[in-house]
């Protein structure tokens, strides 16, 4: 069942998704070689905490961490250690917070200083799918447009998208109806309907799209070794226009024409 939230859910879900907002923003300026995983995990938790939240992924169906840390090959769920950052890496930063009784999810892949010109375009074209996507959220659309919006740039650039994970509807818990698929053709699926509630996330791979899970159980990465790079917001279905969640600096409604404003503006 689809759950469409009311104006005050949606309130108390900008809460809790700028806290995750911020404490993503403090893990893309803590990352650099010869920070662990661990540490960035810590900072995570710590900052999480301060803001009077508690972390969504801590014990999550056992999850042992607050951060999934993904480095390099590894696609989504990389459990935080002390495994240095090296020059050159690339790190997916994924987290989740709970406040008041509403989950935020937000996740971004930063650049380890240099990277190779190969990595820096994964990372912009995956953070570009996101964007493309996002612009399919409005009230009468179908989900599969949001995927079918992901894949389509992906695959134009010469990527891939993975298939075994997809994104989610969240709210009162952290994974909700609907899923969603980051391929696929348009025009099926649930229509989207206004106080909906989604996590958006591709996952896009350098080569080809399969995936393998690792011993832990949790860390999954590319079966052809190649880079994988991951990319969130949770966004709401509104009357003006999706309203991204987990921008940083507050809620902010993503225009058609690709430019982000405030809701504010939208209404004056």
């Amino acid at each position: 069942m689809i759950i469409c939230k009311s104006p005050a859910e949606l309130e108390r879900m900008k809460a809790a998704n700028q806290v995750v907002a911020e404490v993503l923003q403090a893990l893309r300026e803590a990352v650099r070689p010869g920070v662990t995983t661990g540490d960035l995990d810590a900072l995570a938790e710590a900052r999480i905490r301060a803001a009077g939240a508690e972390p969504a992924f801590k014990g999550y169906h056992g999850f042992p961490a607050s951060l999934c840390a993904s480095v390099n090959e590894e696609v989504i769920h990389g459990i935080p250690s002390q495994r240095e950052l090296m020059e050159g890496d690339i790190i997916s930063l994924d987290i989740g917070a709970v406040l008041d009784g509403f989950y935020g999810d937000s996740a971004i892949t930063v650049p380890v200083g240099r990277v190779s010109e190969t990595a820096a375009r994964l990372l912009e074209v995956t953070e570009e799918s996101l964007h493309h996507a996002i612009a399919q959220v409005k009230v009468g659309a179908r989900i599969s447009d949001v995927g079918h919006a992901v894949q389509t740039h992906v695959e134009q650039h010469g990527f891939s998208v993975v298939r075994e994970f997809v994104g989610h509807g969240i709210g009162s818990k952290l994974h909700e109806e609907p899923q969603i698929p980051n391929y696929g053709p348009a025009g099926r699926g649930p229509r989207l309907a206004e106080g909906m509630v989604l996590a958006i996330e591709p996952m896009v791979n350098m080569g080809k799209p399969a995936v393998r899970v690792l011993s832990d159980g949790w860390t999954a990465v590319t079966k052809d070794g190649l880079l994988s790079a991951h990319f969130e917001h949770t966004v709401a279905v509104t009357a003006a226009g999706p309203l991204v969640l987990t921008a940083i600096g507050g809620p902010v409604v993503a225009r058609a024409d690709g430019y982000w404003v405030s809701p504010q503006a939208v209404r004056s």
